[in-house]
C-alpha cells in the first residue's frame, strides 16, 4: 500500500475500531510450511459492502492467514468470530506509528483478544524527533523512530506478541551516505523488533530482497509479496503476481526464517476476486 494511502486508511479504520486453518493440500502455500496469506487492505472496498461474504471468498480461493489493515468498526470478538466463520486466522495488523505510540494499551488489549502474533507498524508518516519540524525526515529522524520502534516492540513482547516494522520506499533513501533501511537494521534491538519486508516496494526502490533476506533471515518472518512493473521515467504498474518484474522463487528460498506471508494487491486489472485467485495461484506453482 502507497504511503499516504495506508497512513489515511488506517487512520480512518482505527478510529472506528476503538469503537467498537484448514485446507486441502492442493490448498497449501508454497512454501508448504507457511499459509497462505492475504493483507485484507488488497479487499478494503469489498469488506464494507460483504464483511462476511468477502472473508469467505478468500477462503475459497485458498488463502488461510490474513492481515488486518483497520477492523470495520467491530469489536475484537466479534474480527476474532468473523475469521474462525470463515476458515481464516488473523495473525497480524498494521497500526501506524502515531497510533502506536498515542493509543498502544488499547491495540495490545485488542490485538490480544483477536489471537495475534504480530503488530506491525505500517509507517512511521511525517514524524520527526521534533514534533514541530517539517519537510523530509533526516537521518537523525529515522534514528529517533527507531527509538521508537525498541520501546515499542519491548512493550508488545511483554504482552506476548511481536512487533514488526513494514516498509515502503523512503526506508531505502541514502541519507549522510547511510541506507536508512540498513540504520534501521542495526539500531532496532532483535529481541524486541523484527521486519516485515514489502518485497515490491524494495524492488521499486532499487533494491533487492534476497540481498537482504540472506544477510540476515532471522529478522524477516513477515514478507508483504506483490508485483509491478518499474520502469524508468514512468509511473510504477501495479499487476497481479507473475505479471511483473518479481520472480518470487528466489525472495522464497532466501526466507528462511518465514512465519508467515501476506500477498497485497493494491489495484487491480480484472474482477478482484479473480485476480486475487491469479495471486494465489502463482503462489501455489511456485517451485521452492
Amino acid at each position: 500500500m502507497g504511503v499516504r494511502s495506508r497512513r489515511d486508511f488506517l487512520k480512518t479504520t482505527g478510529a472506528l475500531a476503538a469503537a467498537a486453518c484448514v485446507g486441502t493440500a492442493r490448498l497449501e502455500a508454497a512454501p508448504p510450511h507457511v499459509p497462505m496469506g492475504l493483507q485484507l487492505y488488497s479487499v478494503r472496498q469489498q469488506l464494507p459492502v460483504d464483511f462476511d461474504g468477502t472473508l469467505s471468498k478468500l477462503h475459497e480461493i485458498g488463502y488461510r492467514a490474513v492481515e488486518a489493515a483497520g477492523y470495520y468498526d467491530r469489536t475484537a470478538p466479534q474480527f476474532r468470530a468473523a475469521m474462525h466463520k470463515a476458515g481464516l486466522r488473523c495473525v497480524s495488523t498494521h497500526h501506524t506509528l502515531a497510533q502506536l505510540e498515542t493509543q498502544l494499551e488499547q491495540w495490545i488489549d485488542y490485538g490480544k483478544t483477536l489471537g495475534l502474533e504480530y503488530i506491525v507498524c505500517s509507517s512511521s508518516g511525517n514524524m520527526h524527533r521534533d514534533p514541530e519540524a517539517k519537510g523530509p525526515k533526516t537521518l537523525d529522524d529515522w534514528r529517533w523512530c527507531a527509538e521508537q520502534f525498541n520501546k515499542v516492540g519491548e512493550k508488545i513482547k511483554a504482552a506476548g506478541m511481536t512487533f514488526g516494522i513494514h516498509n515502503h520506499t523512503p526506508e531505502f533513501e541514502t541519507l549522510d551516505g547511510v541506507v536508512v533501511y540498513d540504520e534501521l537494521l542495526r539500531l532496532t534491538d532483535p529481541k524486541f523488533v523484527v521486519f516485515e519486508m514489502d518485497c515490491g516496494w524494495v524492488h521499486a526502490s532499487g533494491h533487492n530482497p534476497v540481498d537482504y533476506l540472506s544477510k540476515t533471515p532471522e529478522r524477516f518472518p513477515l514478507i508483504h509479496v506483490k508485483d509491478m512493473v518499474v520502469r524508468p521515467g514512468s509511473p510504477i504498474k501495479m499487476t497481479a503476481l507473475g505479471q511483473g518484474d518479481i520472480d518470487y522463487a528466489p525472495i522464497f528460498k532466501a526466507a528462511t526464517h518465514l512465519k508467515y506471508f501476506f500477498v497485497e494487491q493494491e489495484r487491480f486489472d480484472m474482477e478482484p476476486f479473480a485476480e486475487l485467485k491469479v495471486d494465489a495461484d502463482y503462489i501455489r506453482k511456485l517451485n521452492v
